[in-house]
């Protein structure tokens, strides 16, 4: 194979095609500890504002920010997270949304920001993380997985979800095809929740000593899907759908048609129902327009090129 030009090279790399990293400014530490302190004082628990953040992060490819939302919450862990929460639960946590991101940005910026974040991370926090996949279809499971991506979009979008999937078929007949089987199927919805380990409950699993990384339920993951796509911008219809689908996770009908914000095996989401609030609502988008702000100066998800001059 030939090798590039090294005019080519240049091109790629060219500082107008923004090739690299968004690297963190001196003012993402103290917005991400704002960010959390906010949360706190409004009974947003850790996983929620570390979720937030994290996708935030992601959106705008910026693994240091991702670096210093796990010393953050190490630092809150230690000194008021209860039950307390060990690094490598935080760790596990950033890289689950990490992931779960895939489904609103795309693959190149998890791929991007998980590497660069897992080579920031200790040895004492790379060593205990889960390597086990959890992902993979099989034979026995695939029915079962397909149905958790079905019930997790007839709860996101319940009272709208057949005539959606009828919408987004005119569009390209293989698009919903792809959305719930690629997506909701075995990336969004829990892969747990056809697991013998859905059984115990998280006290359990971790008195147990059971390793099987981070559990991004139904209400975080509606998180993740608002700040990506509040962070990206352009989408703004996309915003409005999530924002609803938080909503109904807290919605006493809808909760009780679809299993609600807590599933079997799930954490409670502490500050999850004030978050699905009209209140909630606004201090969750305005949260993530500052961090946006304090990253990037702005969305860097699709901005245009800069100036070649």
């Amino acid at each position: 194979m030939s090798k590039l030009s090294e005019g080519l090279k240049a091109l790629i790399n060219a500082s107008h095609a923004r090739p690299g990293y968004t690297k963190a400014s001196p003012a993402v530490q103290p917005a991400l500890a704002r960010f959390a302190r906010d949360a706190t004082d409004r009974k947003v628990g850790l996983p929620a504002w570390v979720t937030v953040s994290t996708a935030v992060s992601a959106t705008l490819n910026c693994p240091e920010a991702m670096t210093s939302i796990l010393h953050l919450a190490n630092d809150s862990s230690s000194s008021s997270s209860s039950p307390p929460r060990t690094p490598v639960q935080n760790a596990e946590l950033i890289r689950e949304v990490g992931l779960k991101c895939i489904s609103f940005n795309g693959i190149p910026r998890t791929i991007n920001t998980l590497g660069a974040f897992h080579a920031s991370l200790p040895a004492s926090i790379t060593g205990e993380l889960n390597t086990t996949p959890k992902r993979s279809y099989t034979p026995q499971n695939l029915a079962a997985r397909q149905q958790d991506g079905l019930a997790l979009w007839d709860s996101v979008y319940r009272g709208f979800e057949r005539k959606l999937i009828d919408k987004l078929a005119t569009s390209h007949p293989d698009l919903p095809v792809h959305i719930l089987a690629s997506h909701y199927a075995n990336l969004l919805s829990d892969p747990t929740a056809t697991s013998p380990a859905v059984l115990k409950t998280p006290e359990e699993r971790r008195a147990a000593g059971v390793v099987d990384g981070a559990r991004v339920g139904r209400v975080l993951t509606s998180l993740v899907a608002i700040a990506c796509l509040r962070a990206q911008t352009g989408v703004g219809p996309q915003v409005v759908s999530h924002v609803f689908g938080l909503r109904k996770a807290y919605d006493e009908r809808y909760a009780r048609e679809c299993g609600g914000a807590k599933s079997d095996g799930e954490d409670e989401v502490e500050g999850g129902e004030w978050l699905s609030t009209d209140e909630g609502n606004v201090w969750l988008l305005e949260s993530v327009d500052r961090l946006v702000e304090a990253i990037a100066g702005g969305t860097t998800f699709a901005p245009g090129m800069g100036s070649k001059l």
